[in-house]
């Protein structure tokens, strides 16, 4: 998969092309990631980006030119691909839409635009972007974090780019933990700190693990991230195990609470 971040600060990339996951995937071929820098696209000799709103107020706004002129090669060297701006402005990024990026990967590239300053030209965003995506309602300094988020995650995705391809199936949001936080995990040693690992997940009893973990995940669910849930609820709806489950745990919480 190839993807092209337009970016002010192409040095900031080295966080995802030269580490961990990410890194890999780079070094094996699996993931092409280039930095497109807006100010290479400039006529005038101070290399300008960015200018004073209309209007007036505060800040300055990335111009439209050179961001355009930007999308125009980075098409040039990744081929069809789906120009993506990160903006708080955008839909929140979820797993769905990182597996279908990861899906398309082998017909359509990705030209992620991260913005600076008070955001980009409005023009721009109507004659180039095809999505604006979010990772989150609060605001940070620029598009390179949230772009290297997208990056990170659809990754993830691609085949052969984790060591167990299992791994991204049991991650939070996936396979059957779609709109489910995953459960508690533990190594060694035994004890630590005076506290000890669930004694199931010593026992070898793989099908009675297979029920706490799923358990642990429905309860974390409910309790920690209500709106995903109810989203679970209404999607996929709740298996007559998982009622089972979060019924028994309320019984034993209830017998507890009573003792």
């Amino acid at each position: 998969m190839h993807i092209a971040v337009i970016t002010l600060f192409p040095e900031m990339l080295c966080a995802v092309t030269d580490f961990g996951v990410t890194g890999r995937a780079v070094e094996q071929g699996r993931l092409r990631i280039s930095a497109v820098n807006p100010r290479d696209f400039t006529t005038d000799r101070h290399r300008t980006v960015d200018d004073r709103p209309f209007g007036g107020g505060p800040g300055m706004v990335m111009k439209a030119e050179p961001l355009a002129r930007a999308v125009e090669y980075a098409r040039r060297i990744t081929g069809p691909a789906r120009v993506i701006y990160l903006s708080p402005q955008g839909r929140i990024l979820d797993q769905p839409a990182v597996r279908r990026f990861a899906a398309e990967a082998a017909s359509e590239s990705l030209i992620l635009v991260a913005g600076r300053y008070e955001g980009v030209d409005e023009r721009f965003i109507e004659a180039h972007v095809d999505e604006q995506w979010s990772i989150g309602d609060y605001v940070v300094s620029g598009g390179e974090l949230p772009a290297m988020v997208l990056v990170d995650a659809v990754a993830r995705c691609l085949p052969g780019v984790l060591g167990d391809e299992a791994s991204a199936e049991q991650d939070s949001f996936s396979g059957e933990l779609e709109n489910l936080l995953d459960c508690p995990h533990y190594t060694r040693p035994e004890v630590w700190a005076e506290r000890r690992v669930p004694p199931v997940l010593l026992g070898g009893d793989h099908e009675a693990i297979r029920r706490w973990r799923r358990q642990q995940a429905l309860e974390r669910t409910r309790e920690r991230r209500p709106d995903l849930f109810r989203a679970r609820e209404s999607a996929q709806g709740l298996s007559e195990e998982d009622k089972r489950m979060l019924a028994d745990n309320g019984r034993r919480h209830d017998q507890d609470n009573e003792s």
